[in-house]
């Protein structure tokens, strides 16, 4: 299994990756948008982060599969 894992804004910069591609460690429990962060990072993913599958927001628990594109955004603020 292979997932498409991006970084945007902050998240890019801070932790000096854009894109990179996964292979999840194997195991009986579903893959989740959180545990990749986890295994990229190596630090759990703040409460705050959006998280999009395939171009969609998922909450931080949903399920990837292989092939997906999980992308990571800071939250968005602005004046």
């Amino acid at each position: 299994m292979t997932i498409n894992i991006k970084l945007f804004a902050r998240f890019r910069e801070q932790y000096r990756l854009d894109e990179t591609e996964v292979t999840p460690a194997a195991g009986d429990a579903p893959v989740t948008a959180a545990a990749l962060w986890q295994q990229v990072v190596g630090e759990p993913l703040p409460d705050s982060a959006l998280v999009a599958i395939n171009m969609e927001y998922v909450a931080p628990d949903a399920p990837v599969a292989d092939g997906d594109e999980v992308a990571f955004f800071p939250p968005v603020t602005g004046g």
